[in-house]
């Protein structure tokens, strides 16, 4: 009786730690799964996200117009603001995967985060700021928008922000930044609850 109920207390446990977990390390995991289907179940997961997609096309669609335009994503440059990289999180989250010239520009304005640290003095481990550096770098270097070459640079500066938040963290060996996993493709990465929000 035991050994028939271990795999539902498994499972069980695995959605637990996985809602327990922090956005950046949810879509890590969620691409590393993804990565392990073979081609049939991720043409069957792609009709259930589909589906789910379906039912906010209407509230998502003039976000999702802005997300996939070169223009308005080149007004987005400011990594130092908070509305800006919330912005930056929600256009990444909508960007199609077909847009190489809006993910283009996104990787212009991602890839100037040595100068912001460097020259701004931004402080990664105040308020949420690392988390929010540390979903946009893994959201952009999992994209499938962006080059193979692009994403190895923003898999570069995903962990160059990682090493900076754990050697400046109070507490770097209980850090959950040291079990945040490498995965170098993710062809359908979603990001999952409600952590940031589209304008209204």
């Amino acid at each position: 009786m035991v050994e028939k109920r271990c795999p539902r207390l498994q499972r069980d446990g695995v959605y637990r730690w996985f809602s327990e977990l922090p956005s950046p390390q949810r879509v890590e995991f969620l691409c590393g799964l993804l990565d392990l289907c073979i081609p049939l179940e991720l043409r069957f997961l792609g009709a259930c996200l589909e589906d789910l997609a379906r039912k906010d096309y209407h509230s998502l669609r003039d976000s999702e117009i802005k997300a996939n335009n070169p223009a308005d994503l080149g007004s987005l440059t400011n990594l130092t603001d908070e509305v800006v990289r919330s912005k930056l999180l929600v256009s990444l989250a909508l960007l199609g995967s077909a847009h190489r010239e809006a993910a283009g520009v996104l990787f212009r304005t991602l890839t100037h985060i040595d100068s912001v640290i460097n020259n701004y003095g931004l402080q990664l481990n105040e308020g949420r700021t690392g988390d929010e550096f540390l979903l946009l770098f893994t959201m952009a270097s999992n994209h499938p928008a962006f080059s193979f070459h692009q994403k190895q640079v923003l898999r570069q500066e995903l962990t160059q922000i990682q090493n900076i938040m754990a050697s400046t963290s109070k507490n770097p060996g209980t850090s959950t930044l040291n079990t945040m996993a490498t995965y170098p493709g993710c062809h359908k990465c979603q990001p999952s609850g409600n952590r940031w929000q589209p304008e209204s």
